[in-house]
């Protein structure tokens, strides 16, 4: 019995949303439908996780699948998938979302991210922190830092998505990841120090 890569359910494979943003670009309903129920709960996920409200997450989900409506015309098939797009929509969103009110106002409790059967090596060491105190120190970081450990660690995406998202390089990404978790490293490194005496 083979485990390999066949996690990937047939509605969410490359070829079928190939085939769905097609469809969706010559105005069919159903195929956008279905690209907006597909995507829904990891674009509201991200999102609510990089604006820290239930209220402001949905509205820029909203927002998300408007823009997206309004520009699959215009999408191009490249390197990245067309999830990296809608990614980089609700990024863009969640950018000026925060030019805009320069205040994040964290909720009590952040969604977990639907679908993540097997979390990767590096999330499943930052669960051992525990949920709360992982964001509180994630919060320490610069907004690029969290949206780069965000993607990869919650949301599972490689490096050449995230800079597709980020519009970075994937060098920058690399960068990014890397000072992020030096860190974190020190800060917890820190709170053990702290708590031992």
């Amino acid at each position: 019995m083979t485990e390999g890569r066949e996690r990937t359910p047939a509605r969410e494979s490359q070829e079928h949303i190939r085939a769905l943003v097609e469809r969706g670009q010559k105005g069919d309903r159903d195929a956008l439908e279905e690209l907006y129920l597909i995507h829904f709960d990891r674009i509201y996920s991200y999102l609510h996780v990089s604006v820290g409200n239930r209220h402001d997450a949905e509205d820029l989900t909203t927002q998300t699948f408007l823009k997206m409506l309004e520009k699959i015309g215009s999408f191009k098939w490249r390197t990245a998938p067309f999830s990296a797009w809608l990614f980089r929509i609700a990024h863009n969103l969640a950018m000026d979302h925060f030019r805009a009110r320069r205040r994040w106002q964290p909720e009590e409790e952040v969604p977990e991210v639907p679908g993540e059967e097997e979390p990767s090596a590096e999330f499943a060491a930052m669960q051992t922190i525990g949920r709360e105190s992982m964001l509180a120190l994630i919060d320490n970081l610069s907004p690029e830092q969290q949206q780069v450990l965000t993607l990869k660690f919650v949301f599972n995406f490689p490096n050449a998505e995230v800079a597709t998202i980020l519009g970075k390089t994937e060098g920058a990404i690399k960068s990014l990841q890397h000072r992020a978790l030096a860190s974190l490293q020190k800060q917890i490194a820190r709170q053990e120090a702290e708590a031992r005496g």
